[in-house]
């Protein structure tokens, strides 16, 4: 099985690397581990049909092939979490060597990357299920590089700003590369560890947020997440619940 980055679809312009990966496997043409790499994607998607935008030639916007071999579906969830955190290391490593606190960069459940209360990453994957087994997954990712004047409404930042100077895209997708390949190998040897370390780095974990519930407000702290995704929280009455994302979600 070829790691993941040794082969690397580069195309100029795209609608959606998901999407092109997603026929790509229909078609048989990528093996496990190919990565698709856009320096313009037009139509990028994020969580619940969002629009995912990044600035041509200047962020990274990518999709990774994975084709398990005998993960249940009801362990795809560790896929979303192997992402985030090799994601997550790439946003330490250059706050680090920035001089920052790397415990700045955080996991925002279900999937995207934080520094401080702004986004800089977010993760859409897409999982097609056969026989009650993980078939193939289109890991989708894009991060803000080296993004300068992102507009204040959005709650965004990028590397670049973090850092104080350019970072470039082809050091990041190296060492995601390489991170996303360590993380893969431990869904598939180690998967508690995988919980482990994605509850360790949840934004907002053991203390008060604010979220909607049911599409009304609701105050809690996150706990961990559970084996299907979904985020534990205690409420302050004491009660503590497990709500996936068709219920509950961050007012950040």
């Amino acid at each position: 099985m070829a790691r993941i980055g040794e082969i690397i679809h580069r195309l100029s312009t795209v609608d959606s690397t998901n999407n092109y990966a997603a026929k790509g496997i229909s078609e048989g043409r990528f093996a496990h581990g190919t990565v698709i790499l856009a320096k313009e994607q037009t139509q990028g998607r994020g969580q619940r049909g969002r629009q995912w935008l990044t600035a041509p030639g200047l962020d990274l916007a990518m999709s990774v092939v994975l084709l398990p071999e005998r993960l249940p579906a009801m362990a795809q969830f560790s896929l979303a979490k192997a992402a985030a955190l090799a994601v997550h290391d790439v946003v330490a490593e250059v706050l680090a060597t920035a001089g920052k606190d790397q415990a700045e960069g955080r996991i925002k459940w279900p999937n995207d990357v934080l520094v401080g209360r702004s986004k800089v990453a977010g993760i859409l994957i897409e999982n097609e299920l056969h026989g009650g087994f993980v078939a193939s997954a289109v890991i989708g990712i894009g991060i803000n590089v080296d993004s300068v004047g992102l507009e204040s409404g959005l709650a965004a930042t990028s590397l670049r700003q973090e850092a104080g100077s350019a970072v470039g895209v082809e050091p990041v997708l190296a060492l995601l590369c390489q991170r996303l390949e360590a993380w893969w190998s431990m869904v598939r040897d180690c998967p508690d560890a995988i919980s482990t370390a994605y509850a360790d780095r949840l934004w907002a974990k053991g203390r008060f947020a604010d979220f909607t519930l049911d599409g009304k407000d609701y105050r809690a702290r996150p706990l961990e997440v559970d084996a299907a995704g979904r985020l534990i929280v205690e409420d302050d009455q004491g009660s503590v619940q497990a709500y996936g994302l068709e219920r509950l979600r961050f007012k950040l």
